[in-house]
């Protein structure tokens, strides 16, 4: 039947046929679709007085494809995709016929019509006696080998002393390697009665790199979960649609399932956002609102017709900062509170070296990128609002995406100890009048360029805005942290310090210094 033609099946849907459809039909039309449902009209009713009984083989391949493609899971299509006997057809035909003179009263009028015009032949898999002994872990008597293939209908031909072919019937779909029959010889010869060796050997030791990447996973893991964070593991298949809810993913990147189960999860997931939002949304439409959860996971894209993977650790927050108690108020998740475990997490993996920009990642409302060599290792912020919103989360939510791959090969294991300074450390503030578009990155670069034998740490501990600062000014208060491990700092030295970082303040940053 052509393609998109309607066919109504016996559960009274119309479905659109499809070219690759094998369909049953009498003279005028189509009576099912083979393997998989009957039609509307060809089914048996209690008016029923003649049956016409067709007994088949399909190939698996079509009607798997059949099966996918209409969303029809039946007992034929269960049984047809997974391989049946070609050469039961007659028997079961007949036996089929006896069961209803049997229990209907039913009348056979008719012979059998067989059509068979090239019959399936046995499989034919080569076997090395080698191989027996090797996979199986010990050496089997040849009588006992050949007895349980006969047994299981395996013929055996061409048999010398290296080698034999089995010749496999076609009900054994499940039987058509060298290591399928292998596997049968086991099976009945039993997995108990192969006794362990007393020492263990081996061909091939695998390699044991620098940086083992289940152990720094379990690490972080560790230190989210002693944080308050909840693992979820998540479907990697997802909507397609979810691509398009921001610019910077790609739906033509998309990695299509072929045979996908449903529009649901008709693709591989390019970011590990989603799922999780949807782990949120599922979680806070059943008043449960506070959470903190963490998931490694995979992302992929088809890339110039090649498929890419990425390994990423994606942090969700959402709700109150900390559980309602006595003790404190109720404080909401702000970025801050996001911002801390992803500090501690480059702190504890040993990564120096990085910088920070703002990220222009449209998932975000506002939020930060970590850089390391100019690749950014870990994007964090917001959740745009009308992103949530799309899948279901109406609250602030914040996240954190993680390059795993990335990071893991910045990770440094080599943990330097040193004595600790015997010299005081020295504190100086200052206060700075800003254009509203300087970031702290850029004081934070300045103050590196300008010093950076004696100036140990660097932080805002208060930010202004207001009118009467100007138009499109802002305040930042900084602290300086001072050291010297070699001797103990002097006021001459530490204002000799200061009016320099000043200095470059005034020239580069355009900034007004308060006092």
């Amino acid at each position: 039947m052509a393609a998109k033609t309607g066919f109504v099946t016996l559960d009274e849907q119309e479905r659109k046929l499809i070219a690759e459809d094998l369909m049953i039909c009498n003279e005028s039309e189509g009576m099912c679709i083979a393997g998989v449902l009957g039609g509307l009209h060809s089914g048996v009713t209690d008016s029923t007085t003649s049956i016409f009984l067709e007994s088949a083989y399909f190939s698996p391949a079509s009607i798997r494809k059949s099966a996918q493609h209409h969303q029809i899971k039946t007992d034929a299509s269960f049984r047809f995709e997974r391989g049946t006997d070609p050469n039961l057809t007659v028997y079961a035909l007949k036996r089929a016929a006896l069961l209803i003179k049997e229990i209907a009263g039913g009348e056979i009028s008719s012979s059998i019509v067989d059509v068979y015009p090239e019959p399936i032949k046995d499989f034919e898999v080569p076997v090395k006696k080698k191989n027996i002994d090797r996979l199986i872990g010990k050496k089997l008597p040849e009588d006992e080998i050949k007895q349980i293939l006969t047994d299981l209908d395996i013929k055996i031909v061409n048999e010398d002393k290296e080698a034999f072919t089995a010749i496999v019937p076609p009900y054994r779909v499940d039987v058509q390697r060298e290591s399928d029959v292998i596997e049968e010889i086991l099976r009945i010869h039993g997995f108990d009665n192969v006794a362990l060796p007393d020492t263990v050997g081996s061909a091939f030791l695998a390699e044991f790199p620098v940086i083992d990447a289940n152990r720094q996973q379990q690490k972080v893991s560790s230190f989210l979960t002693g944080n308050g964070f909840y693992e979820i593991m998540t479907n990697s298949l997802t909507k397609p649609e979810y691509a398009d809810l921001v610019s910077s993913i790609d739906s033509n990147e998309n990695v299509k399932i072929l045979n996908k189960l449903s529009e649901d999860l008709g693709v591989l997931r390019q970011s590990l956002i989603f799922s999780g939002l949807e782990i949120v949304a599922h979680n806070a439409n059943r008043r449960q609102k506070d959470m903190k959860l963490f998931e490694f996971g995979k992302q992929y894209k088809l890339k110039n017709t090649k498929y890419a993977e990425e390994m990423h650790l994606g942090l969700w927050m959402t709700g109150l900062a900390d559980y309602e108690n006595w003790a404190s108020s109720k404080q909401p998740v702000t970025f801050h509170d996001l911002a801390g475990p992803v500090n501690s997490i480059f702190a504890k993996m040993n990564i120096d070296g990085i910088s920070i920009s703002p990220s222009i990642n449209p998932i975000f409302q506002f939020g930060l990128n970590i850089e390391k060599n100019n690749k950014v290792m870990c994007e964090y912020g917001k959740v745009n609002q009308a992103v949530a919103k799309k899948l279901g989360v109406k609250q602030e939510i914040f996240y954190a995406d993680f390059n795993w791959d990335l990071f893991l090969s910045q990770t440094n294991d080599n943990i330097v100890v040193e004595r600790a300074s015997r010299f005081p450390e020295v504190r100086r503030d200052l206060s700075l009048v800003i254009d509203i578009n300087v970031q702290f990155k850029d004081i934070l670069d300045i103050t590196r360029k300008a010093e950076r034998k004696l100036i140990k740490k660097v932080d805002v501990f208060d930010l202004y805005e207001g009118e009467n600062l100007g138009k499109d000014k802002k305040s930042y208060s900084i602290k300086f942290i001072l050291e010297d491990k070699e001797k103990t700092l002097t006021d001459k030295v530490i204002d000799k310090t200061m009016n320099r970082l000043i200095r470059v303040f005034e020239s580069d940053l355009g900034a007004l210094i308060r006092q």
